[in-house]
């Protein structure tokens, strides 16, 4: 099967079973939407989304959040794994928007990735989710379908999203990759993965 026939057969069977994706990560604004992506680092969004009420309800803006001593977020933000480094972000990206950005979270690639722990994947899932610039964040899930599809190498994360880039319209990106995310958590699994029941890996 041609490439060209697997991204169809791919669009058709995702929008098939998630027509209208919506974020995994509970947030109420950009700002939220930010520190929810960090704290998703090598850590599942049900567990961010059952950490950040606690974290929000202390603080829910960067004007608040700077002035947080690191051991409570820190406190917090323990269940999601990597808590020294994640608190230690949080308090000084919030401190960075509000010395020089005036309190709000840049609409950049390059001002985004300049904040503390913010890498190109928490920056693009703010950029396409938050400001609707198009971009397509690979997580590991969607680096694992990829070349599980044959729509990448799996050299790199970088790879992937080059190439997944090259064979989506820009216009579906943002839909796409949520696509992506939960149809490999419910069914094209990195263990125990049955090519035979797979919606999409037993038609490729």
């Amino acid at each position: 099967m041609s490439v060209k026939k697997k991204v169809a057969l791919i669009s058709q069977v995702l929008d098939s079973l998630y027509p209208a994706p919506a974020i995994p990560l509970d947030h109420k604004d950009t700002y939220t939407l930010l520190i929810a992506v960090l704290l998703s680092a090598q850590c599942t969004d049900k567990r961010v989304n059952l950490v950040t009420p606690h974290l929000f309800a202390l603080a829910d803006t960067p004007q608040k959040m700077s002035k947080q001593k690191q051991g409570i977020v820190e406190a917090i933000v323990r269940p999601c794994g990597l808590a020294p480094s994640k608190s230690k972000h949080i308090v000084e990206l919030s401190k960075m928007l509000v010395a020089e950005f005036g309190g709000n979270v840049p609409h950049t690639f390059e001002e985004l990735e300049s904040l503390p722990g913010v890498g190109h994947k928490t920056a693009s899932v703010v950029m396409v989710h938050a400001f609707k610039v198009p971009a397509f964040p690979v997580d590991t899930h969607i680096h694992r379908l990829a070349a599980r599809w044959g729509l990448s190498d799996g050299s790199t994360v970088i790879k992937t999203e080059k190439d997944l880039k090259s064979l989506f319209p820009k216009e579906e990106w943002e839909k796409r990759h949520l696509q992506m995310i939960y149809f490999g958590r419910e069914y094209c699994k990195a263990v125990k993965h049955d090519k035979k029941t797979c919606p999409i890996c037993s038609k490729l």
